[in-house]
Formats: structure tokens, C-alpha cells, sequence
């Protein structure tokens, strides 16, 4: 049997709870999921982080995952957008822990500057917390795919059995009432 047969089989049996085929998929992948996202970022450590992350969310995810024709092309473009938040997660703490001087150099920040800016976005975090607890599940869930996941309304639609309507109203509420709860 051909590679995208026995992964496309494999996905069937892990969506249909096979955790012997999440097993067998994972042993399949993983090694050139992690040297494609060494192509991608060129950081091993990076990438052997993000394909275990790829891993983890299919196995939390399993009952709810779509058919896929291509597996490893659906993974590498999983692995991919995992890559990216992890790096732009990093570039933001690197901008956290430091300023642009003058003259472009950079200079660490003063330790009264980190605190006021780690409490500040400490605060900001738990003003986003109780905002986002006074969305209901769905909205909650398609704010999460549609901002965290990146995916697009046609995409968010086709994931939760929804129209591309509903899909845009439902995130459209859910914006409304974090604008209203963010802003108070």
C-alpha cells in the first residue's frame, strides 16, 4: 500500500477513536513532520516542540476531526501555522524583554520597566479572561478558530456544521460583547 492510503486509513481509524492508529500515524510522521518544520524555521528544538503540539491537539481533537484526503499535507500545513504562533509568540517576548534604542541598537529594558510591563500585561490578560467568560461556548469556539487557528469563515463553517452566515454572526456577537466588556 501507497504512503497516502495507509496514512488517509490511519486518520479513519484514529478519528473513529483507534488509539493503535494514532500510535502508527505518529511513528509514520513525526520524523518528517519535524524535518519539514526544521525547513520551515530552522530551529530543531522549535520544531520538534510544535509537531508533538500538532500530535497532541489531533489526539485531544479525534472525535471531531474531518476527513482528509492528504494526511501529511494536512499536518505540514497544521505544523506550519503551529510554527508561526510559536515564533511570533517568541518574537513578543523578545520585544517584552527589550526596547529599540535610539539608534536602532537594543538595549534591555530597565527591571522597574519589565515589571510595569509584565503587570500591565497581566492585567490585561485577566480583563480578556472575564470578557471572554461572558461569551457563550460557541462563540468562544469560533473566536478561538477563527483568531488562534487563523482559519476563515468558509473553513469555520465546514469545521462546525454551520453556515458562513451564522458562522459571521456568532464571531460578530462575540466581538460586540468583548468590545463592550473591554471597554468598561
Amino acid at each position: 500500500m501507497n504512503n497516502k492510503l495507509t496514512h488517509h486509513l490511519l486518520w479513519e481509524r484514529l478519528r473513529a477513536s483507534d488509539k493503535d492508529a494514532f500510535f502508527d500515524l505518529y511513528r509514520e510522521l513525526y520524523y518528517p513532520l519535524v524535518n519539514f518544520g526544521i525547513r520551515v524555521c530552522a530551529d530543531a528544538d522549535i520544531s520538534s516542540e510544535a509537531t508533538d503540539l500538532v500530535f497532541t491537539t489531533i489526539w485531544e481533537k479525534h472525535e471531531t476531526l474531518n476527513r482528509v484526503d492528504n494526511v501529511e499535507a494536512y499536518l505540514r500545513t497544521f505544523l506550519k501555522r503551529k510554527l508561526l504562533r510559536i515564533m511570533e509568540r517568541k518574537r513578543k517576548l523578545n520585544d517584552a524583554l527589550y526596547n529599540a534604542g535610539a539608534e536602532g541598537d537594543w538595549m534591555e529594558m530597565s527591571y522597574e520597566e519589565f515589571i510595569v510591563k509584565v503587570q500591565s500585561d497581566e492585567l490585561v490578560r485577566f480583563q480578556l479572561k472575564n470578557a471572554l467568560d461572558k461569551l457563550t461556548f460557541r462563540q468562544k469556539q469560533l473566536i478561538h478558530l477563527k483568531f488562534f487557528d487563523g482559519l476563515s469563515y468558509e473553513q469555520i463553517a465546514e469545521q462546525t456544521k454551520q453556515t458562513i452566515k451564522t458562522a459571521y454572526n456568532t464571531i460578530y456577537d462575540a466581538l460586540k460583547v468583548l468590545r463592550k466588556e473591554l471597554k468598561a
